[in-house]
Parts: structure tokens; C-alpha cells; sequence
């Protein structure tokens, strides 16, 4: 690693930033794993779903509660790494590679949108034109 590097990396940790790409995290995660394989997939998703309830209860305690903190705010940010952790694992054992996933989740969220625009856009015409 040079120093241009070496400093980029250091601006980027200082200002909270990661560096880690999701393969990367992917394999990084894989080495922690145990589970039972027979119940792989099985295993990680019902852990997956756990942990999202997790997430789910502490922004359901900060509206009952009140009080959003940044110290509430971490503690959510730290059930959403649990849960990063199932969703990379859980790929894994699909043979799949948690960046691609993103990757193709994004083009069908952009093709999506480009048709909604396209309907509203159809429709407004319809609406104008008569």
C-alpha cells in the first residue's frame, strides 16, 4: 500500500467512512460462521428474520419512549450489522455473491422506477389531453 493509499484510507476512517466492500465483508463474514450446514439456509434465515425483529423493536421503543439519541441510534446501527451478517452468511450458503445481489437489486429498483415515471407521466398526458 503507498502512501496516497495509506493516508485515503486513514481520511476515510477518521470521517466514519468504510472502505470494506460487500464481497469482502461476505468472505470476512463466512470465516465467523457456525451453524449447522444440514440447516443451513433454514438457520440463517430464521436468524436473519430475528435479528430484523431486533431492529424493528428498538425504532418501536424510541417511538414509545421518545428520546432518539445517538446513543439509541447506535445501538440500532449495531443490530443492523447482525443483521448484514445473516444476509452475507445466508448468500453464502446460496452460492450467491452478496455485491452481485446489490447489484441486481438496484437495476430492478431503477427499472422500476423508470416505469412508474413512464405510467405518470402516460397517465398526465391522458388527463391533459382530455
Amino acid at each position: 500500500m503507498n502512501n496516497l493509499e495509506k493516508e485515503a484510507k486513514q481520511f476515510m476512517k477518521w470521517k466514519n467512512i468504510s472502505t470494506i466492500t460487500a464481497t469482502e465483508y461476505q468472505k470476512s463474514a463466512c470465516k465467523t460462521a457456525i451453524f449447522p450446514k444440514e440447516l443451513g439456509v433454514q438457520y440463517l434465515a430464521l436468524g436473519l428474520t430475528g435479528e430484523a425483529g431486533e431492529v424493528a423493536n428498538k425504532v418501536k421503543k424510541l417511538i414509545r419512549d421518545g428520546g432518539d439519541t445517538p446513543d439509541k441510534r447506535k445501538e440500532i446501527g449495531k443490530e443492523l450489522g447482525d443483521v448484514c451478517w445473516y444476509l452475507a452468511v445466508l448468500a453464502e450458503e446460496l452460492g450467491s455473491n452478496l455485491g452481485k445481489i446489490m447489484e441486481d437489486n438496484l437495476d430492478k429498483l431503477e427499472d422500476r422506477r423508470d416505469l412508474i415515471i413512464s405510467r405518470i407521466r402516460f397517465h398526465s398526458s391522458q388527463i391533459i389531453n382530455n
